[in-house]
């Protein structure tokens, strides 16, 4: 038992940093060969209503691919990715054993090896030598209410990672003048980050939090409606405008450049508001669990 502030008096769950590893490990694994429920079934509904033959051949190709993967447990694709993971840790967590972010690349570099994934992060982006264990991770922590640790492990491909953008607009822009933006990106990035995407867009906060929540709002869940009404009307008009560039699946054309559009927005200085871009490719690889 431990003493909070004001004198009131909690309980502190033990979570070993080791079960971590072990999670983590684990959640690389599920999300290197099976995409998340409802995207495959999402592929085969944009072919339904795909009017272009060479974009609808592409759909299949995506469809086919992930069955694939999950049936033969091979990568979804040939770039594996960096890992980021999330860590929401409860505040009456008491985590024993060693530092954290070494426990998550423990368990990154485990299931590198052991699942002959490919390995892409350098030591220094200038010097440019591979660290050969796909680590360090990238983790993002957060302290939250509650006695467990929330952990998603969320894979990501450098084709779509150099497509991220970040614009600071004044505030007195318009939503109009948002979605222009937007679509814009979606134009200049082309097949570079291999549609239909899963656009993420982080509104306001700071410029760091906005590219964060841009990140974590493609983890919503896939079928997902933003409890907001305004902000899940801005989706469904993003996600319309989008679909109407012509980019369409790998680049090909057609109506398909987009599968959903996903908002986290946050709080803001007066004078600023920052819009944050992650275009996620066609295979969405994220996992998560709960210790």
């Amino acid at each position: 038992m431990t003493e909070r502030p004001g004198g009131r008096m909690g309980h502190r769950r033990s979570i070993a940093t080791e079960l971590v590893a072990r999670a983590v490990s684990d959640l690389v694994e599920r999300a290197s060969f099976s995409m998340p429920a409802g995207v495959v079934d999402i592929y085969r509904a944009m072919r339904e209503r795909e009017s272009s033959e060479i974009a609808r051949h592409a759909l299949d190709v995506l469809v086919e691919n992930a069955a694939i993967a999950r049936g033969e447990r091979l990568p979804l694709c040939q770039d594996c990715g960096v890992a980021i993971v999330f860590c929401d840790i409860g505040q009456d967590v008491a985590l024993e054993g060693e530092y954290l972010h070494h426990a998550v690349d423990r368990g990154v570099c485990e299931a590198y090896e052991r699942l002959y994934l490919r390995k892409s992060v350098v030591a220094d982006p200038l010097a440019r030598t591979n660290t050969g264990t796909n680590t360090p991770s990238f983790l993002h922590t957060d302290i939250v209410p509650g006695d467990r640790v929330g952990i998603t492990v969320y894979l990501k491909g450098g084709g779509s990672e150099n497509m991220s953008y970040l614009r600071m607009f004044r505030p007195t822009v318009s939503v109009d003048e948002i979605i222009d933006h937007i679509a814009s990106c979606v134009v200049d990035a082309g097949p570079n980050p291999c549609p239909p995407l899963f656009l993420g867009v982080g509104i306001g906060g700071t410029a760091d939090l906005a590219l964060v929540n841009a990140k974590r709002s493609v983890l919503r869940g896939v079928g997902s409606i933003h409890p907001d009404p305004g902000y899940a009307e801005l989706e469904s008009r993003i996600l319309e405008r989008v679909n109407g560039t012509g980019v369409g699946p790998l680049g090909f054309g057609g109506g398909s450049t987009a599968a959903a559009v996903y908002i986290k927005a946050a709080a803001t200085h007066i004078a600023t508001l920052p819009v944050a871009l992650n275009l996620n490719c066609h295979s969405l690889r994220y996992a998560e669990t709960v210790l």
